[in-house]
């Protein structure tokens, strides 16, 4: 009787184990497919653009971007900033290193009908950018020196740069829209800077934005 009590209680203990040990792999499944480590070992959580973000974002393109050829969001997450720019661009594109992200973004665009969309996967290391007049990103500070480089060597002269938390560590942008975590860095390949700073505000009792340009700085 008392081996077989043992036997019922290691029984139990073994699916109450189990029980725990299937969630907390669950859990991981869900979890990991929303960080990315780049080839320069820099951690790439997916976190969701604020609402303004994607207005400071909006903003930078409709005032600085008169090439609306080809545009590309560097890690497109959930797709919100691609989307966004299919509806300024012939084309708008979104490299993605988590595939599961891919395939999120890519049935939000058909369910969109924005057909200018195209989702893909690859390591941005590796792919050649040459090909697009605007990009944005959303990069980590650990990360935007070799991406400097690697954008500035590649894109033509004109193309615009749309840089998103962290800005590059060794040029001065031509303009700067918002504050805080919500700042967008706007960069013109082969230009010069003329330092101007933009900030939308909302006024203190009315849903209204109002943009404050501040020159010289």
């Amino acid at each position: 009787m008392f081996v077989t009590n043992i036997l019922r209680i290691n029984s139990a203990g073994l699916k109450i184990a189990g029980l725990f040990g299937g969630t907390a792999f669950g859990i991981l499944g869900v979890c990991v497919p929303f960080i990315a480590v780049t080839k320069k070992g820099a951690s790439l959580p997916f976190i969701p653009a604020t609402e303004w973000q994607m207005k400071n974002i909006e903003h930078g393109i409709t005032r600085h971007v008169t090439d609306r050829s080809n545009f590309i969001d560097i890690g497109s997450g959930d797709g919100r900033i691609t989307l966004l720019g299919a509806d300024y661009f012939e084309k708008s594109q979104g490299i993605e290193i988590n595939r599961w992200l891919v395939y999120y973004s890519a049935l939000k665009a058909l369910r969109s009908g924005k057909r200018n969309t195209k989702f893909f996967r690859a390591d941005l290391w590796k792919h050649d950018f040459n090909q697009y007049s605007t990009i944005c990103i959303f990069g980590v500070q650990e990360m935007m020196d070799n991406l400097e480089l690697k954008l500035f060597d590649e894109l033509s002269p004109g193309s615009i740069i749309i840089c998103c938390r962290f800005p590059f560590p060794n040029r001065k942008a031509s303009s700067v829209i918002g504050g805080g975590i919500d700042t967008v860095w706007i960069y013109r390949v082969g230009a010069s800077s003329n330092g101007a700073t933009f900030m939308l505000k909302r006024a203190p009792s009315l849903s209204l934005y109002h943009e404050l340009e501040v020159y010289g700085i």
